[in-house]
């Protein structure tokens, strides 16, 4: 990286349910004119855009952006599964980090509809097939829909391995609804109970329906920009991307582990290559947005991403070190279980909760005195950003 970015505007529409929302199209334009807004720049500033979207045609990041303004620059759509709103903005961030411009935008919306997730396109290959190969290969054939049956396999995998129980999967949920009771753009805010999340059906393995992050429909943006642009143009440069790392699946995913399959070491790899990079490392960190679309999910990222020891994950949520008070406040927002799973939009609203965050404008939410926050968004087939950000 040649030289820090910085991310001086923000944008993130309310996260709602599968047929309730605005189109795709006015959803991003909205995030758009949000974080123009929140940085203080006009439209004609943006010198490349990356939008991220997952279900969409080829070009619904330009029916979005050019609601906002037609000026002619390069706009790239991106899809990368569940990390498609993080590699958007990795992208950006490398636009402006190498120098090929000034100021970038990320842009990530998502108009999803009810139900689990599944194959669209069924006349050619899955780009899952490998994975779900794998799976059978684990537990046999199963027709339960895939994210739900990868993730569920995951959580009994870590659970006969290191003997967590239902019940510290289930408060993972509890804590989530807490947080977002704080977060007005939050799609779950109503509190839950231990005993409400496990008497709820169970889906797959450690798996049960109050563990499951749901579809959802919303957008959110990111202005990223040299510092000498943000010194030209007088904004505000207190938040930066301090080191980011891009990993894509090992040998080790199909090694025999279901924990495998979902990307612990994708995670752990990335997360390795920023802590270097930055010169710090996971104790140092003061907020962390990780990538909690089940339950299993959350805890095998506390231990990909340095947050406790390995099989150390059960005692981390007895001791309360995931939340207010503990070692390092998780998922603040709510996280993909509370707030809402848009696939497209979720990097980016982890990046614009980081930001509020170090900024010192979340609110009732705020994690007092953060000056480091971590992002991690996965997608399978497979991607994992991890993106480290620093209060100047």
């Amino acid at each position: 990286m040649s030289e820090k970015t910085l991310v001086v505007g923000v944008g993130m529409t309310r996260f709602v349910k599968p047929g309730t929302s605005e189109s795709y199209d006015a959803l991003g334009e909205s995030a758009v004119r949000l974080a123009l807004a929140d940085a203080g720049l006009g439209y004609e500033s943006v010198q490349q855009v990356y939008v991220g979207h997952v279900y969409g045609d080829s070009t619904s990041g330009q029916a979005a952006v050019y609601r906002v303004g037609l000026t002619g620059v390069p706009i790239v759509n991106v899809n990368n599964n569940c990390s498609t709103g993080s590699t958007a903005l990795f992208l950006a961030r490398q636009a402006v980090s190498t120098g090929a411009v000034d100021c970038a935008l990320a842009l990530g919306f998502e108009q999803m509809q009810r139900g689990a997730l599944g194959a669209i396109f069924t006349d050619r290959p899955s780009p899952l097939a490998r994975f779900l190969d794998e799976i059978d290969r684990l537990e046999g054939p199963s027709e339960t829909p895939m994210a739900i049956r990868l993730f569920g396999a995951a959580g009994s995998e870590y659970q006969r391995r290191y003997g967590i129980s239902d019940e510290a999967f289930a408060m993972v949920s509890v804590k989530a609804r807490r947080h977002a009771r704080d977060n007005e753009r939050a799609l779950f805010r109503e509190p839950l109970t231990v005993e409400e999340v496990l008497a709820s059906p169970r889906l797959h393995g450690t798996v049960t329906r109050l563990q499951c992050s749901p579809p959802t429909c919303g957008a959110a943006a990111a202005v990223v920009c040299s510092e000498a642009f943000a010194r030209r143009h007088g904004l505000d440069g207190g938040v930066r991307i301090l080191a980011q790392s891009m990993s894509t699946d090992s040998e080790a995913t199909f090694s025999g582990s279901a924990i495998e399959v979902v990307g612990r070491t994708m995670s752990a790899t990335a997360a390795r290559q920023v802590y270097e990079a930055a010169g710090v490392g996971p104790e140092d960190l003061d907020v962390v947005e990780l990538h909690d679309c089940f339950t299993s999910n959350e805890v095998i990222a506390y231990e990909a991403l340095g947050l406790t020891p390995e099989g150390t994950a059960e005692r981390f949520i007895l001791d309360g070190d995931n939340t207010y008070g503990g070692r390092v406040v998780t998922n603040p927002s709510g996280g993909l279980l509370a707030k809402g799973h848009p696939l497209g939009a979720t990097g980016l609203a982890q990046c614009a909760e980081l930001v509020w965050q170090l900024r010192g404008d979340a609110g009732t939410r705020q994690v007092p005195n953060a000056r480091l926050g971590l992002q991690h968004n996965i997608g399978l087939g497979g991607a994992c950003v991890v993106t480290l950000y620093g209060r100047a």
